[in-house]
């Protein structure tokens, strides 16, 4: 961002303190208020504008700055001090003619600068107090912040625009679509021709028709489609020399130095490989005349970037890879579909799934579904006699009162002496053994197939937005990246290391290494493998506490129905009973507990909660202290004894915990462990990256929005403005808007105001004008049902169909409780296990103490468990991490009770990628 050439450039301050900071920051290095007054304007409750004057003392620009009090912007991220601020996304620059002054003001007010002054250019890196990035120099602003718009700009500055082709390789992984349109449409918004390589690597060899240049509507339509359109294929050419050669010359003649890749290991390798010989190949060709001197001096290196497209997830140094997860949802769509049969015969189910050399489909379908047991290639039985130790497990299971079993083995299964496990000797003993009528169903290439689901578009295409940029910024030396993501961030990792990472899995497998094989697997697949375990293996009092540490936990549910609350409420139940505890499950939320409505719970009564929507517990939105009386829940507490307490719920449920944790200095049945298990499809509870019920949601959302796509596209020249849930966060419509390819999205943080409306009207106008008259597109906006209550979704509709004339008409879809969902998504299941164990271990770490004292004093467990502050928490996930962290410390400083979510907001990043990828500024 420039300040040059700008009309005014706007700032968002969070709360009136950081407003008043940044005026007065403004001022002191120049700025003078033109105005500052407050607004009725829900969205803007304040606003100043401040001008830079160029003038004869110091200042060679004119800016203008339109600063606004909006209560629920997101907070802008901090850069870290440590890190380079020139590359970062955007910065606001400005023209001085005395550096030095500058830097001696910026001194003055105590503001850390990043000197990047180089011999006679100089810059002067900084943060305003809203985090913007504010470069200061003495050269004309002719350039932009990023480093990959630099990169543009040095290349068209030499009369050559950068060409990249990108391919897909291997088998196929859905997600690979939304690869190759987001870097066809990314590609182009930076000035770069795109080409898409039909057929993989054959593609390459063939050249002619197999390498098209791509336009922007090439990609139309192809987020939702599975698979790979542009095509994948074996070719055993390409691992010639001939054929790299063949290869070499068709990209050359092409013009084309740059290759993104999307394959599984062995595609990436062959890529990798093709880049080391590039010198090489590119002397021969000259040498034999195939291309000119000038061809060889000006693609004389070839930039290799990989993503990962694979169902297994099977490579090293990425959390997750493109089409896991939609691989996932076919699975866990299977065994539901076919445990109501197993329930029917009182059968037995054997299922393979894919995985030759990891466990993750397996182990992630085993914890999703409830199966009875799980084969994975990474942790084998450690039992000479397993047969005998899973007729143990599944005897147990049907004694206990189970009518179905279900064991799930990946393809590549073996046993702990690497002999294979294979699904019809598994068959052979469940029947032989335990006399069950068995089935095997094995799921093969039904586990490629399908629309990607709403996590895979959103990967594949924030990871496609930074190979682009990885093309953009890579010179001669930069070793070729793999783009994966950790942590909930996407990085960008050696390429060849990631691969040896993962080929040292299957090394480590055939050595007997079962410990250095689960440590190759990402962060947290060792923990739900523990997961997995304790809450459906090890129910044999093998992990059972000692009796004085044994505990009476309940489990609430609170606000809206979510998916993955009786996910989390059935791991939590069955953990309690192997550990010796009393799971105490309470109805109707707070409200249930005043009026002592609970139940004991056993093993049978959460069976098949897995895979069940909404709350079988009974939820409501009633707070304590608020809506009911907090000495009744007290009384309850100490009269039925309960010694530790489980929340599942939403932002009511962070209200609600908060609110026990300031009675506990009246009540003293109230100092036991307390944590809360976010549960929201807003996703808008303080201290969790994601909330249960907000994949699931979002896969609704998008399945949806694919529909209603359709419709929209059959009827030619039609806008869909499509109203989602939220309240006052953008989460939703920001990340399902990616997902399904929004025009546009309208959430809180920004506001709504006449003037975008406008703006939006135009966009859409010169997309339609731009369209084949015979082929016009349908398009969707995504508006958050709290962003405004003076611009309806009715409203929005009838200004885009007024304005619309006779290029396009609207129509409006409200999804409403549908966004809730029917069935629970593998991975607000999966998430719901994880966090559900964990917080059952919390509870124990918080009492375990007290009950530890009562018992050397040989005396009755106190009422009073724990007294601090740490021992009432939210159970969050940060990155791949589960943390737990005070409620009082994120009422304290994440939290915008306002308007009822955190204020700081991940997400926020994704905002901008929307209208990127729809055509803001390439048809404007």
């Amino acid at each position: 961002m420039l300040s040059q050439g700008l009309s005014h450039v706007i700032f968002n301050a969070s709360s009136a303190e950081d407003f008043e900071r940044t005026v007065k920051f403004y001022e002191a290095i120049g700025f003078k208020a033109v105005s500052d007054k407050s607004q009725e304007n829900q969205a803007e409750e304040r606003t100043a504008w401040l001008k830079l004057a160029s003038d004869n003392a110091n200042n060679s620009t004119d800016a203008t700055l339109k600063l606004v009090l909006n209560a629920s912007t997101i907070t802008q991220r901090k850069p870290a001090s440590d890190v380079d601020w020139a590359l970062e996304e955007a910065a606001v620059a400005f023209a001085v003619k005395d550096v030095n002054a500058v830097k001696a003001k910026l001194a003055e007010l105590d503001v850390a600068v990043q000197d990047q002054t180089n011999g006679q250019v100089a810059k002067l890196y900084v943060l305003d107090p809203l985090n913007n990035v504010l470069v200061f120099t003495n050269q004309p602003i002719a350039e932009k912040a990023t480093s990959a718009a630099a990169a543009v700009e040095a290349v068209t500055a030499n009369g050559k625009r950068q060409k990249i082709a990108v391919l897909t390789s291997g088998g196929d992984a859905p997600g690979m679509n939304a690869v190759v349109r987001a870097t066809v449409r990314y590609g182009i918004s930076k000035d770069c021709d795109v080409f898409a390589v039909y057929e993989g690597y054959q593609g390459l060899i063939d050249g002619g028709d197999l390498l098209r240049k791509m336009n922007w509507k090439d990609v139309r339509g192809w987020l939702a489609v599975g698979g790979t359109t542009i095509g994948t294929a074996r070719c055993m050419p390409f691992k010639t020399r001939e054929g790299r050669l063949q290869a070499a010359e068709n990209l050359v003649k092409n013009g084309i130095d740059a290759l993104i890749v999307c394959g599984g290991d062995g595609s990436l390798t062959g890529a990798d490989l093709f880049r080391a010989d590039w010198p090489g190949l590119v002397d021969e060709l000259k040498n034999t005349n195939r291309i000119s001197q000038e061809e060889a001096d000006a693609y004389h290196t070839l930039t290799i970037v990989g993503l990962v497209g694979s169902i297994d997830n099977d490579m090293s140094s990425t959390d997750i890879t493109i089409g896991a997860v939609t691989s996932l949802h076919r699975i866990c769509e299977a065994v539901d579909a076919v445990s109501t049969t197993a329930l029917s015969h009182s059968r037995a189910f054997v299922i393979e799934v894919m995985g030759r050399h990891c466990g993750w489909l397996a182990l992630q379908a085993g914890i999703a579904t409830g199966a009875d047991f799980v084969f994975i290639p990474e942790k084998p039985p450690q039992e000479d006699d397993w047969e005998s130790m899973m007729c143990s497990v599944v005897e147990r299971h049907r004694q206990l009162g189970k009518r179905k079993t279900v064991v799930i083995v990946a393809e590549g299964a073996i046993d702990k002496n690497l002999n294979p496990i294979k699904a019809d000797h598994l068959k052979d003993i469940l029947t032989n053994r335990l006399g069950l009528d068995t089935r095997v169903t094995i799921l093969g290439h039904t586990q490629r197939g399908g629309s990607p689901a709403f996590f895979d578009r959103l990967l594949a295409t924030t990871q496609a937005i930074d190979a682009v940029d990885a093309v953009l910024e890579s010179t001669p030396e930069t070793p070729s990246p793999m783009i994966g993501i950790s942590d909930n961030k996407i990085i960008r990792y050696p390429l060849m290391k990631a691969v040896q990472l993962t080929h040292e899995v299957a090394e480590a497998i055939g050595q007997k290494n079962f410990a250095r094989a689960m440590e190759l697997r990402d962060p947290q697949f060792a923990e739900e493998y523990d997961a997995y375990n304790a809450t459906t293996i090890l129910d044999d009092n093998s992990i059972v506490l000692p009796e004085h540490q044994r505990l009476r936990i309940a489990v609430v549910h609170v606000g809206a129905p979510a998916g993955g609350m009786n996910a989390a409420t059935r791991t939590a139940v069955r953990y309690c009973l192997n550990r010796g505890h009393t799971p105490i499950a309470v109805n109707n939320g707070f409200a249930g507990l005043a009026r002592g409505s609970t139940q004991e719970m056993n093993w049978m009564s959460v069976d098949g909660w897995t895979a069940l929507g909404g709350s079988e517990l009974g939820t409501n939105r009633a707070v304590p202290g608020v809506d009911i009386d907090m000495g009744m829940v007290a009384y309850q507490m100490q009269k039925q004894n309960i010694q530790g307490l489980m929340v599942v719920g939403g932002f009511e449920a962070f209200v609600a915990i908060d609110k026990l944790e300031q009675a506990r200095e009246q009540y003293p049945s109230l100092r036991v462990p307390i944590t809360l298990i976010p549960a929201t499809i807003s996703n808008n509870v303080p201290g969790t990256d994601y909330s249960l019920g907000s994949d699931t949601s979002l896969n609704a959302i998008v399945n949806s929005c694919d529909a209603i796509v359709q419709s929209a596209q059959s009827s030619r020249r039609r806008v869909f403005v499509v109203e989602v849930m939220g309240g006052r966060s953008g989460y939703l419509a920001v990340e399902a808007g990616l997902a399904v390819g929004a025009m546009t999205v309208y959430i809180p943080e920004e506001g709504i105001n006449l003037s975008r409306l406008q703006a939006d009207v135009k966009h859409l106008r010169n997309m339609y004008s731009h369209d084949d008259p015979d082929k016009s597109e349908g398009r969707i906006i995504l508006r958050t049902e709290d962003v405004s209550k003076t611009y309806t979704t009715d409203v929005i509709s009838n200004i885009l169909k007024q304005e619309g004339d006779e290029m396009f008409d609207s129509r409006t879809a409200v999804l409403g409780h549908i966004q809730q969902g029917v069935t629970p998504s593998p991975l607000d299941r999966i998430r719901a296990t994880r966090l559900a164990m964990r917080a059952i271990q919390f509870i124990e770490e918080h009492s375990t103490e007290a009950l530890c004292k009562a018992k050397e004093a040989g005396v009755a467990a106190p009422v009073e468990l724990t007294n601090v502050k740490e021992s009432v928490t939210v159970a969050g996930i940060s990155g791949h991490s589960v943390i737990f962290e005070p409620v009082t410390t994120l009422m304290a400083s994440t939290t915008d009770l306002k308007n009822r979510k955190p204020r700081d907001a991940w997400w926020s990043e994704h905002r901008q990628v929307i209208d990127l990828l729809a055509g803001r500024g390439h048809f404007d």
